[in-house]
């Protein structure tokens, strides 16, 4: 029989199989029930986005504004009184919002510490009882799954218990051209149910988001939809019974959707724990007054500083210095405080990434955490990306208050500043012009490159292709021992 009948063949059997969706009453009002739900929450979540990114960036102006509006300070008062910076979602935060709906979008950045992102959105998952909101990836990844086993489960029974199955494989029709058939039936379902996805792909790239991320992230989900079909219509060839294959593909839906993924969690935590806070608090701190306080010059820890000032300037009492001692005391402990607070930073992440990629690895056992995995990689709203928010904000933080402390230093006397409580004279004398607030950079965060995201991703991806590959070669074994 030549390809061209075999192909005709298959496209005949996948219109007959639309031809039966179509007729079945439950078949249609699941399909319209799930697109009507996949429409709708795709444009709710992309009009939060939109709000919330308009809402963070004007934010994050006002903040800025604010800060440079200050009237004449102290300069260590600017430090104190600190900035905000916010993280605007991005594009594809349309699809998957990832981690940024319990990491917080803003923080605020002060002299001598490190604050944690605030303000996360438990809203959300105060309205769905605690399950977080719903959004286009987890319909995706977490129930589209379940329709194409509700709809696909007796591609290949039917034609058993319909008696029809041995005829056809008497007529010539082989047990490859009916899967094939029944491959592009369900395939076509995948690709409409896949096209919010794509409109949502679209848009975040009409938004600024970069064509090869959102396509990438299209095709993964295309790709996991398409895994799921494969594997729905390898267990209805293998098997005997409707039930029993209803059975199958329920239990494989809650090992990789909730098992295997709580397994991962749990043996993460486990293998890779993570040093409890109040323990780490106390530890740092231990190490931060070893540094010696920054608002006491006559501190010990700064002896040798002092020390080292009075000979480079060739003078024997630190106000003969021709900068502010205080102000060099400020940096100074604002540099060795910052590098104390980053590496512990740097080690809590490296245990939060180590963490990652551990539960990871479990995306070879369940193609649902490798496309999470992926979704959040590619949409720009992985772990990665928010470590990549601490830093930069750390960095910003760091800039502005050693030039406020250069400030401190080079525009403020050492005798007004040790003066400045000597009444509201002495305050004025203490105070520097609003024009030395220009130390503030702009902040403005934006995901990765897409081409970097994308080979960030570049696991999960090959772990999902291996999967497709691996059940469609099943698929096409079990097609060749089709019997009645």
């Amino acid at each position: 029989m030549s390809a061209s009948i075999h192909i005709n063949i298959s496209m005949h059997i996948a219109r007959e199989e639309w031809r039966h969706w179509l007729r079945s009453r439950l078949a249609v009002i699941s399909f319209i029930v799930f697109c009507l739900l996949l429409l709708f929450t795709t444009v709710l979540t992309a009009l939060n986005m939109q709000e919330a990114s308009h809402q963070r960036l004007h934010q994050q102006e006002k903040a800025e504004e604010t800060f440079l509006k200050q009237p004449d300070r102290h300069p260590h008062r600017m430090v104190h009184y600190g900035h905000y910076v916010f993280r605007a979602p991005p594009p594809l935060g349309m699809f998957d919002p990832g981690v940024d709906a319990v990491t917080g979008q803003s923080m605020f950045l002060e002299g001598h510490r490190q604050n944690s992102a605030m303000f996360a959105d438990a809203r959300a998952q105060a309205r769905t009882g605690g399950f977080g909101a719903l959004t286009p990836a987890k319909l995706y990844h977490l129930f589209l799954p379940l329709l194409i086993i509700a709809l696909g489960h007796g591609l290949i029974l039917r034609e058993r218990e319909a008696r029809t199955l041995g005829p056809l494989l008497c007529q010539g029709v082989s047990g490859l051209s009916l899967y094939v058939g029944k491959f592009l039936a369900i395939g076509a379902l995948v690709v409409l149910l896949s096209l919010p996805a794509l409109f949502s792909s679209i848009g975040a790239s009409l938004l600024g988001e970069s064509w090869l991320a959102s396509l990438t992230l299209y095709f993964a989900n295309v790709l996991y939809l398409t895994i799921w079909a494969a594997l729905t219509l390898f267990v209805s060839a293998l098997t005997r019974s409707r039930s029993l294959a209803l059975g199958v593909l329920s239990a494989i839906w809650v090992l990789s959707v909730l098992v295997i993924p709580r397994i991962g969690v749990t043996s993460a935590s486990i293998t890779l724990p993570t040093k409890g806070k109040i323990l780490t608090d106390m530890r740092m701190n231990d190490d931060m007054r070893k540094l010696g306080d920054g608002h006491n010059a006559a501190d010990p820890a700064f002896a040798k500083l002092r020390a080292e000032l009075l000979a480079k300037y060739d003078v024997e009492r630190i106000e003969d210095l021709p900068v502010n001692f205080r102000g060099v005391v400020a940096a100074k402990s604002e540099t060795d405080l910052t590098n104390t607070l980053n590496a512990y930073a740097e080690k809590r992440m490296e245990r939060e990434r180590a963490q990652a990629s551990h539960l990871s690895a479990y995306g070879w056992l369940s193609p649902y955490l490798a496309i999470a995995g992926a979704s959040r990689n590619l949409a720009g709203t992985d772990l990665e990306t928010h470590h990549r928010f601490l830093r930069e904000a750390e960095a910003l933080r760091y800039n502005f208050v050693q030039g406020l402390n250069q400030t401190h230093i080079e525009k403020l006397s050492y005798i007004d500043d040790i003066n400045r409580n000597k009444g509201e004279e002495g305050w004025k004398r203490a105070r520097v012009g609003a024009a030395n607030w220009q130390v503030l950079g702009n902040f403005r965060f934006t995901p990765d490159s897409g081409s970097h995201r994308v080979v960030r991703a570049a696991t999960e991806l090959a772990s999902l292709l291996i999967w497709f590959l691996t059940l469609v070669g099943l698929g096409l074994i079990a097609s060749r021992r089709l019997t009645p």
